[in-house]
């Protein structure tokens, strides 16, 4: 039943976290809304009594423990936690600002990670729970002018298959959703840019750069569908990818991996030892 479930989403002022938050709201879920910006989440089910909603920063700890500890009391537990909050950065890699480079880490992977780690011993005592990490098909296949972006989304991966592998035992479910470009002005509106001045990038770092916003194929309500139906299946998968893009630039990638390694087979396996 949707009433027994609660939910605790972050990154729910626009894009994709908002449209999750609108979808399980809509369908009768006990939903934890949060965002960095209060003004942008008050409206989203006023004088709902099973909507809470909080201010949280990610990487503030501070604001994390007490925002679950929150939940815990009105609600008295966490199923589904939805890590969305994140932000973007096109540059060449050359051209990156550290300090661009290092805030976007903070957010997108160790504010992904402070909420995880104060949601997993809830979930641990439940024996049950489900992290639902929004990636990106970023995460899998890179792409020039997102190059940090890209190794924000590569952690996430990373982190979330030895997450699932050492929680399950525990009852506990990890999906990594792979979306690529969705109709969200997540470029124009969650993404600075450092303009590429050096010529040998202009055609690739600069032509990404420049792209406009508000044209891409993905719809973020069908994300929002699939999210939930993610959230309850028996058998939720690792990954799901989103988009036809994503389908496409996936099986590529993977295809062009196992090719290469079917072609340099001989001399990988010639560096073990002969007994």
């Amino acid at each position: 039943m949707a009433e027994s479930k609660v939910w605790f989403i972050t990154g729910c002022s626009t894009g994709f976290g908002r449209e999750i938050a609108k979808k399980v709201i809509l369908e009768g879920y006990k939903v934890v809304v949060t965002a960095r910006n209060m003004a942008q989440i008050e409206n989203l089910s006023p004088d709902n009594e099973n909507v809470l909603v909080l201010k949280l920063d990610v990487t503030d700890k501070n604001q994390v423990r007490e925002a679950v500890n929150q939940t815990i009391v009105k609600f008295g537990r966490i199923d589904v936690l939805v890590n969305n909050a994140g932000i973007g950065y096109f540059s060449s890699v050359e051209e990156s600002i550290e300090e661009e480079t290092r805030k976007m880490f903070e957010i997108n992977f160790w504010g992904l990670m402070n909420v995880t780690n104060e949601v997993l011993p809830h979930f641990r005592s439940q024996k049950s729970g489900h992290i639902i990490n929004l990636s990106s098909i970023s995460g899998l296949a890179s792409s020039p002018a997102v190059g940090y972006y890209n190794a924000t989304k590569y952690a996430v991966e990373g982190i979330s298959e030895s997450l699932a592998e050492e929680v399950a035992v525990a009852g506990i479910k990890v999906t990594l959703i792979e979306p690529s470009s969705f109709r969200t002005d997540w470029a124009g509106r969650s993404a600075n840019r450092t303009q590429t001045t050096i010529s040998e990038y202009k055609g690739t770092v600069g032509k990404r750069i420049d792209q406009p916003s508000g044209q891409e194929a993905g719809d973020p309500k069908k994300l929002a569908d699939s999210v939930l139906a993610v959230a309850e299946s028996e058998k939720p998968p690792l990954r799901l990818l989103l988009g036809g893009d994503a389908y496409e630039i996936a099986t590529k990638k993977f295809t062009t991996l196992l090719n290469e390694i079917e072609d340099w087979k001989e001399t990988t396996i010639s560096a073990d030892f002969k007994e």
